[in-house]
């Protein structure tokens, strides 16, 4: 059986998506004078850990970043906006990406139950630990039931994705490695995957040497047993450790919120989030 935080993982991701995917967001955050999409990103992405953490600081949190990537946005972007000002374009966008989409879904009492219930979910469990969940934990909760599903997923997103950073180190994979591990599972070469593949190829060839001298991949490049078994592991152990925040739901509400999700990821799921 899969795991519930698994089952609601693939029903939550897709609502954040759209803030990586669909235009409204990218246009809401280039508005406030970035100059491309990534500056957009870690505009968006880091705001709630505010302006004065340093570059280093949010490459360690992010994690699966190349040395060097987040300098070059961090903390530049803020000479074009305020933290403050990204969190509010960061949501508009986001909000009215999803209402393009979703169409009559955004007003129905599916999503408005969904959204309280995810909120109490994604406001529930601990934040020791949790870098990125505890930055949005200070935040305010949206009233307006899309923007409050939109705000309540991100938070969810986010404290499983602390908890994906624990067990990606906790099996001593990097952050490069990461996306190497992810994308050979997928039956992906390496080299080729989109968040890595500009990455210089003495880099690359690097981290599959290392990779190959754990025996986590083979002499062709591909994964082992051992390389499959740790991707698993990691895997495991992300579902257990997202696991808090759904455990302050009765087992009602847990299915009420499963029942009501599966029709908005459906609909996102089908259009790309785009």
């Amino acid at each position: 059986m899969e795991p519930t935080a698994r089952r609601l993982f693939r029903l939550v991701e897709p609502i954040h998506l759209v803030t990586y995917f669909a235009d409204e967001p990218t246009d809401a955050l280039m508005a406030l004078g970035h100059r491309n999409y990534w500056d957009g990103y870690f505009a968006g992405r880091a705001a709630p850990l505010g302006r004065g953490v340093p570059a280093q600081v949010v490459h360690a949190i992010f994690y699966n970043f190349a040395e060097g990537e987040v300098a070059r946005h961090i903390p530049r972007v803020w000479e074009m906006a305020t933290p403050e000002a990204a969190l509010a374009a960061r949501l508009q966008g986001s909000v009215a990406a999803l209402r393009r989409i979703l169409g009559r879904l955004a007003d129905s009492p599916g999503l408005a139950r969904a959204a309280d219930l995810a909120a109490k979910a994604a406001t529930s469990a601990p934040t020791e630990g949790r870098t990125m969940y505890a930055a949005l934990r200070v935040l305010p909760v949206p009233e307006e039931p899309l923007a409050r599903l939109w705000h309540a997923a991100t938070m969810l997103r986010e404290h499983r994705g602390d908890g994906h950073v624990v067990a990606l180190v906790a099996a001593d994979i990097g952050g490069t490695e990461a996306h190497a591990l992810h994308a050979l599972s997928e039956g992906t070469a390496a080299e080729k995957f989109g968040r890595i593949h500009h990455l210089p190829r003495a880099r690359l060839a690097a981290v599959a040497d290392g990779m190959r001298a754990r025996g986590l991949i083979d002499a062709s490049g591909w994964l082992t047993d051992t390389g499959r078994a740790t991707k698993a592991q990691i895997e495991a152990l992300t579902d257990d450790l997202a696991t808090p925040p759904y455990d302050s739901l009765a087992p009602s509400e847990l299915d009420q919120l499963i029942a009501d999700l599966e029709p908005i990821a459906g609909a996102l799921d089908a259009a790309g989030s785009r």
